[in-house]
């Protein structure tokens, strides 16, 4: 329903430093992301691929769920 992008840090722009972070969401019943674990990628990113996800909202469902998600960092796409 609701998905926030994330922002590519601002101290990182100047080395121009790409990156993806790999993330599993568990997504309770409600539609709120409840929990969220790192599966693997680039630590630079992490705390930005976290602070977006937590933001999202999904469609409210009879039980939690899970999914994995990943976030790609490119300085010259990000914003």
């Amino acid at each position: 329903m609701y998905k926030v992008a994330p922002i590519y840090p601002q101290s990182l722009k100047r080395y121009r430093i790409s990156g993806i972070v790999r993330l599993d969401i568990v997504i309770s019943s409600r539609g709120t992301v409840d929990s969220v674990s790192l599966v693997g990628g680039n630590p630079m990113f992490v705390d930005a691929a976290v602070t977006a996800v937590k933001k999202w909202k999904y469609v409210p469902a009879e039980s939690e769920t899970k999914s994995q998600v990943e976030f790609k960092f490119d300085p010259g796409q990000n914003p």
